[in-house]
């Protein structure tokens, strides 16, 4: 099959429009390489960094992560081409899975092949992308250096401060937060799962019913935390800074300290506007 013999794929403009640039290196589409489904329309994105290869086919969009020296097989995303926002939840989905894990790929071929150095190397470059996305959203970031490694502080207008880590060479980046629990509000559904809730998920206090209610992929563990995540996507807990602090009622201004995990740098530049 030549290249022009594969039609592009439709999805493939409005995606690479949702994905943010690095270093001012837009996702760019191209002619899928090869038919990953027969006759099906196909495109590849790139933006230098990485690649990922849409198929149409069936009443389902597909998106590949087209990884060096492998041909692939089963799709990383998979949306029923009947969602009222296609481009949007495969958008969520690259943003907050794949992409990530193109990450962790290429952090250890680094590591392989240049060593650990030119990785700590590269992370600080990334620290350093985001803190200009911070500060072009208006933040005042501040370089310091926590227990697990290096990372950026600032306050955000609700008060609240928010560190972003580097965590050893953990393959993604680590946020905290400490301030009212509403500056939470913005962020964790841009970065979530809006997975389904369960009746026992909403038992609890005040305080955790009062998180579940506005977020129901938020899973109390106690009176006083909650818990969140999925496995390849961004996970954390929101709690109580002591446990002397008070569940039994629900204040959005009630301080609450909180650590998000498993953050893509993709992702986090997509969303720079909730953590200021």
């Amino acid at each position: 099959m030549t290249l022009s013999a594969v039609t592009p794929a439709q999805i493939a403009a409005p995606l690479a429009a949702l994905l943010p640039a690095r270093r001012n290196i837009r996702w760019t589409i191209g002619h899928a390489p090869y038919g990953i489904r027969n006759n099906a329309p196909s495109s590849r994105l790139t933006n230098g960094r990485h690649s990922l290869i849409v198929a149409e086919e069936a009443g389902l969009i597909e998106v590949f992560a087209d990884r060096p020296g492998l041909f692939p097989v089963h799709p990383d995303v998979v949306v029923d081409a009947t969602d009222p926002a296609p481009a949007l939840t495969l958008a969520a989905r690259v943003l907050r899975s794949v992409l990530p894990d193109l990450d962790a790929d290429a952090i250890r071929e680094t590591a392989r092949t240049k060593g650990w150095g030119r990785v700590l190397s590269d992370r600080a470059a990334e620290l350093l992308e985001l803190g200009f996305a911070l500060i072009d959203q208006g933040a005042h970031t501040v370089p310091t250096e926590g227990v697990n490694g290096p990372g950026l502080a600032w306050t955000a207008h609700s008060g609240g401060t928010w560190g972003l880590w580097v965590y050893g060479l953990n393959r993604n980046l680590v946020l905290t937060y400490d301030g009212p629990v509403r500056g939470l509000y913005g962020f964790l559904p841009a970065v979530t799962t809006p997975y389904a809730g369960h009746g026992e998920d909403h038992a609890g206090s005040a305080f955790t019913r009062n998180l579940t209610d506005r977020l129901p992929q938020l899973r109390p563990v106690n009176d006083s935390e909650v818990q969140f995540g999925a496995r390849r996507e961004p996970s954390g807990w929101i709690t109580a800074p002591t446990t002397d602090d008070p569940t039994d009622r629900a204040d959005d201004d009630q301080r609450v300290v909180a650590e998000i995990g498993g953050l893509g740098v993709d992702l986090l530049l997509t969303t720079t506007a909730y953590l200021v």
